[in-house]
């Protein structure tokens, strides 16, 4: 190879895959990840509801999370906690190829539908 110096330069010899490094990806940004597919399954908030947010804790490729999150009610909050966890385990392994082990889902506040009841 010739660069344009004129300098000769050797191309780069080839580095088996097993020898080529390792990639980490931090516990924050999966837990980004985490937090932001718990908003796709969740949809559409309450008003004055806080965004969910997660805490991740990975080890050897595998994650272990917790959301956070707030409700409206009356809504089925089992079956919402249930797709918040099929999403956050689909999305992360998806996007950064990690088991996800569990998935904890906290609701920290429930919003009653102030608009049922009134005529």
């Amino acid at each position: 190879m010739t660069s344009a110096s004129g300098e000769t330069r050797l191309a780069p010899a080839a580095v088996a895959p097993g020898e080529r490094g390792a990639l980490r990806v931090a516990d924050r940004v999966v837990a980004k990840i985490a937090a932001q597919a718990a908003r796709e399954a969740l949809g559409a908030l309450p008003g004055e509801a806080v965004p969910p947010h997660a805490t991740v804790v990975t080890h050897h490729g595998t994650a272990r999370v917790r959301v956070h999150l707030e409700l409206d009610y009356p809504s089925d909050i089992g079956a919402r906690c249930a797709a918040v966890r099929r999403h956050v385990v689909e999305r992360v392994g998806a996007l950064v190829d990690m088991d996800v082990r569990e998935v904890a889902v906290h609701v920290e506040r429930l919003h009653p539908d102030r608009t049922q009841g009134r005529a």
